[in-house]
């Protein structure tokens, strides 16, 4: 076959042959140096898959010669930082809970270690500032606390959860499903005195004659004035404040079908030094007492 290819002569460079349009290529070699370069790649690709983890297998991938693991990288990095902090955290575990605010630099060590502890272990319910959500999730910025909200009390919380039946020493209580125990107009009434508690917009009538209702079935955990237990974990509902919320189909569906939030118990998850630094960074947010 003849060689179709000629020499431009604009550039004195023969072309490859191809011709599109009238216009023709030309065949330009690469510049030297990028070619080295490009073969230089190569070589560091095979030597870098042979020293580096780079292959994936079905449960892993191949380690290589140096055996490095970022995994094991981040373990390393965490065991000196506890190794940093173990004196730290020996001072921390060495004093009463509640006396660490006394010392400010204890305290800026509790409340600095608390926040990361904080951040990667409650805020996906509580929120990134602890301001949490209806649905179940308390505030811990404000002052209405169901189990308490001074610093050995959030401890308790943490370390046994609430409901975590996996601990037997949970904070434990339970609201029955009166759906189950009154008719659906007692129930209706129920819900009128309830909003009538908080000063929320109610059928006066209707709450006052379902007052009586209120304390034959809820004044032994919400009180008779409806400000709550916390012993008992049962919410004060003269507050305004309200868990999964204060609108009078919520009120009704939680008289008829109850709630059982479940908080779990982080004494497996946390040292006691991380329980105790988030214990008093939650009291520190606000809301603490």
């Amino acid at each position: 076959m003849a060689d179709r290819r000629d020499v431009d002569e604009a550039t004195n460079t023969r072309t490859t042959g191809h011709e599109w349009d009238g216009i023709k290529e030309l065949d330009t070699p690469m510049p030297r140096w990028w070619l080295w370069s490009f073969y230089a790649t190569i070589v560091w690709g095979v030597i870098y898959m042979i020293l580096m983890p780079a292959w994936p297998l079905v449960s892993g991938a191949t380690p290589g010669l140096l055996g490095y693991s970022s995994r094991g990288a981040v373990e390393r990095d965490i065991a000196e930082a506890e190794a940093v902090n173990a004196p730290l955290d020996a001072q921390l575990m060495s004093v009463d809970i509640a006396s660490i605010a006394e010392d400010p630099d204890m305290l800026r060590y509790a409340i600095a270690g608390g926040g990361a502890v904080f951040r990667n272990n409650c805020s996906q319910c509580h929120g990134a500032g602890g301001q949490g959500a209806l649905g179940g999730y308390p505030n811990l910025v404000d002052d209405d606390w169901l189990w308490g909200g001074t610093t050995e009390e959030i401890y308790q919380t943490v370390t046994h959860g609430i409901r975590y039946e996996a601990d037997p020493d949970t904070r434990f209580s339970q609201m029955p499903a009166f759906g189950d125990i009154l008719e659906a107009d007692e129930i209706a009434g129920l819900a009128e005195y309830v909003l009538s508690l908080s000063g929320a917009d109610h059928d006066a009538d209707l709450a006052a004659a379902h007052q009586q209702t209120f304390i034959d079935n809820c004044s032994a955990c919400h009180g008779e004035d409806g400000t709550g237990m916390r012993d008992q974990g049962a919410p004060s509902l003269a507050d305004g404040i309200w868990l999964y919320g204060g609108d009078r189909d919520t009120i009704v569906a939680t008289i008829t079908d109850a709630r059982y939030g479940i908080m779990p118990a982080f004494q497996n998850r946390l040292t006691d030094a991380e329980i105790r630094k988030v214990a008093v960074y939650v009291h520190g947010l606000g809301g603490g007492e």
